[in-house]
């Protein structure tokens, strides 16, 4: 059955089987292979996607499931804020070890940065949790989470003259 769907933006057409994950579909179909193939069961993070802006294993998600909903993938993260300083802080901060995990890591982490601006330990570790890093880099995830949200914090403070709203 042919599925339209919105990947990154650009409308995307897809003739497949309903219950094909969307991983498939965005690697084998549409040539998108930033999403990588970890366990298989929504188990280890490195499939996450955003669908309408929340995280996603897209190893378990039907392509049946998406209708009209619009799917975010790392191949697009640099087009936001968030996904810059992210992207930024990670490099400064050398956080990829092998950097197989890193796609889902950074899906996950731009989703509590547009939720939380000034995430705590807890709150990084809460959403993160579901992300496996087999090199054990969490450390160095924190620091660049935190280390992002900086820069979002400085990049808004001399935008709007210093005044927090």
């Amino acid at each position: 059955m042919a599925y339209s769907i919105s990947v990154n933006g650009v409308p995307r057409q897809a003739d497949v089987d309903g219950d094909t994950p969307v991983l498939w579909v965005l690697r084998d179909v549409m040539g998108l292979t930033g999403t990588k193939f970890g366990c298989g069961v929504a188990m280890c993070g490195a499939c996450t996607i955003h669908v309408d802006g929340q995280p996603r294993r897209s190893c378990v998600t039907p392509i049946a499931q998406i209708g009209r909903s619009k799917v975010g993938t790392i191949e697009a993260l640099h087009t936001t804020p968030v996904g810059r300083a992210l992207q930024r802080a990670w490099l400064e901060l050398e956080v990829v070890q092998c950097g197989y995990c890193q796609a889902g890591q950074l899906m996950s982490a731009a989703v509590l940065l547009a939720g939380v601006p000034a995430p705590n330990d807890e709150d990084i570790d809460g959403v993160m949790a579901g992300n496996i890093c087999r090199c054990g880099t969490y450390p160095r995830i924190r620091a660049g989470i935190k280390l992002a949200a900086k820069y979002l914090a400085d990049t808004t403070a001399s935008t709007d003259g210093g005044s927090r709203a």
